[in-house]
């Protein structure tokens, strides 16, 4: 009986953490995504881990978007500017973390009316791992404002 408890006790946590998917030596955790109001666009971020050489994400598309885009921030002359980029390398054997104020997904023409609680697809295409589908969460606005 001890044992069912503690082995309870310690799986608990495991059926709230994000899954991860994993693409060869890629893996992605965390997937999230901001969505304000339909009419406009989201934002998504998300965790890979390449455990294999170097490789870049290349793009991204969802069936929940018309148009899926690699975006980052630039600070000059005291003003910061969004900016869509080509790619976002991926170094050997790191994390490449895509997160609000820095690289990030942006999803335009959102479909279906997408709330707090949704769950969506969102295929990332990585230059040499190939495509690797994720589930993206819609997270609550509060949890995805930027930190101070």
């Amino acid at each position: 009986m001890l044992r069912a408890v503690l082995a309870a006790a310690l799986a608990w946590p495991l059926a709230f953490a994000a899954p991860a998917s994993a693409a060869g030596p890629l893996t992605v955790e965390d997937a999230r995504a901001r969505i304000l109001l339909p009419s406009r666009p989201g934002a998504a971020w998300l965790t890979i881990r390449n455990a294999g050489g170097e490789d870049r994400l290349v793009g991204a598309e969802s069936p929940a978007a018309e148009r899926v885009e690699l975006h980052t921030h630039i600070h000059e002359g005291g003003v910061t500017m969004m900016r869509k980029v080509e790619a976002i390398d991926l170094p050997a054997g790191g994390e490449t973390v895509l997160e609000s104020g820095g690289d990030h997904l942006m999803l335009f023409g959102l479909k279906g009316g997408l709330k707090a609680g949704d769950r969506f697809p969102l295929t990332l295409l990585f230059e040499k791992a190939g495509a690797l589908t994720v589930e993206v969460r819609v997270a609550p606005l509060a949890e995805t404002m930027p930190k101070k």
